[in-house]
């Protein structure tokens, strides 16, 4: 029986220790190997069991894990969850340090949509992936780095100096939006900080260091807020919540005829356009390694698709209380509510009747409150990466997610019941 406020914490605590997306698949490794998953290799030959628990990353960003079934997997086919690791943020520039009167400032650009004025006036720092030589140059290796401290700061302009800050204020991301590291003195040498900077955390020489991929994040941890503790309140929960409940939910998964998986996607925030994306063949492939490395044939690999199943799941928008008329006038998920069920006459969504049946019964005859969102008429709305895995993949899909507020903020907000729900609903789904 799982315990709603203990599997919140450990949601915050992972969120926490992934602040990019190498950290979280280095994390989501790190319990994989915990319960008796094996790594696999792209470049080497699969040799998978019936039964047996494994997974495979790609860029140190995205992961697939799965347990093969027990079953004839062209009868049987997958159930999929989906999801992505990445969120909106700055990444740092190549030759970062930018010197302003006498401030040493680093040069950012934007990932993703943030709401940008959520990251001005609070503690920032650095993570990400630093590149060093490695025993074959086609093969670089990775280091991963997380300057676990306040850092950084994105200073406002004081409303002295901008009256109508507060009648809503445009801002120019080469201009705004560059975080202030330090104060310069007199023997401060700006050539090659970040280099030292990183050469001393992960305690190698600077010379050793070929190139970063470097992103900010908040230095505030995550929280439980309300009166009786029911929200959570952390940036990343979209898309992060997805990716720890699904994992959550493999890891304690028994093996099943069908064959269950877990992608977590990166890059879905810029389009998914990347060999690690929703619009690569990333899964197409993995999917039918695991069908040709049974000893079966092609064919069976599309019968199995014909008999498979996906969640792509991705946070949902509640309602909001200062500004109910965002939401369509009949159909406003609320927090705490359960699941949403997420459809679009356009799919921007993959649901349609048939996968919305599924979900809603799976949920119904598990107890488990569900709710539905469509976008306001007048209102274009978002889209996730559903649609996108359906360029590569013809399964049936759903798109669904938790219902949250300030969706892009560096602080998003979310229920705890919820999270508690949509854990419960893919215990379900790997257990039919």
């Amino acid at each position: 029986m799982r315990n709603e406020r203990e599997l919140a914490l450990d949601l915050i605590h992972f969120i926490d220790s992934s602040p990019t997306v190498f950290h979280v698949v280095a994390n989501i490794k790190q319990q994989l190997d915990k319960n008796g998953f094996k790594e696999l290799d792209f470049g080497q030959r699969w040799d998978l069991q019936k039964g047996g628990k494994y997974y495979v990353s790609k860029n140190d960003s995205a992961i697939i894990a799965f347990i093969v079934g027990i079953g004839e997997v062209e009868e049987e086919g997958f159930k999929i969850i989906a999801a992505h690791t990445d969120s909106p943020t700055f990444r740092i520039k190549p030759n970062p340090v930018m010197t302003t009167e006498n401030y040493l400032k680093l040069n950012t650009e934007i990932y993703g949509g943030p709401i940008l004025n959520t990251w001005l006036d609070r503690p920032l720092s650095l993570a990400g992936r630093v590149m060093v030589k490695g025993e074959q140059l086609l093969y670089p290796k990775t280091m991963l780095v997380n300057i676990d401290r306040p850092l950084l700061v994105i200073p406002n302009v004081a409303i002295h100096m901008n009256r109508k800050v507060n009648e809503g204020i445009q801002l120019n991301p080469q201009i705004d939006l560059l975080p202030i590291i330090g104060l310069i003195n007199q023997t401060f040498e700006k050539d090659r900080f970040i280099h030292k900077l990183l050469a001393e955390e992960l305690n190698i020489s600077e010379d050793e260091i070929i190139d970063f991929d470097l992103f900010l994040y908040d230095a505030t941890e995550g929280m439980l807020v309300g009166l009786n503790e029911e929200m959570i309140s952390i940036g990343r929960l979209d898309n992060l919540a997805m990716v720890h409940s699904g994992m959550t939910a493999l890891i304690d998964a028994p093996a099943t005829k069908a064959t269950n998986v877990m992608v977590c996607f990166d890059n879905e925030e810029i389009g998914s356009r990347t060999k690690q994306g929703a619009n690569a063949p990333m899964l197409a492939n993995v999917l039918e390694r695991i069908v040709l490395s049974l000893g079966k044939e092609r064919e069976d690999y599309f019968r199995a698709l014909a008999k498979s199943f996906m969640i792509s799941a991705d946070m949902a928008h509640a309602v909001h209380p200062n500004h109910p008329e965002k939401h369509d006038p009949v159909n406003k998920p609320k927090m705490n509510g359960g699941p949403v069920i997420k459809i679009n006459a356009n799919q921007n969504y993959t649901t349609d009747a048939d996968s919305n049946a599924v979900y809603e019964l799976l949920c119904k005859e598990n107890g488990i409150p569900v709710q539905k969102f469509v976008n306001r008429s007048d209102e274009r709305g978002g889209s996730t990466i559903g649609p996108i895995s359906s360029t590569q993949l013809d399964i049936r899909s759903i798109d669904i997610g938790t219902p949250m507020l300030a969706m892009h903020s560096i602080r998003e907000l979310a229920g705890v019941k919820d999270y508690l729900y949509v854990v419960q609903s893919f215990d379900a789904f790997y257990k039919l």
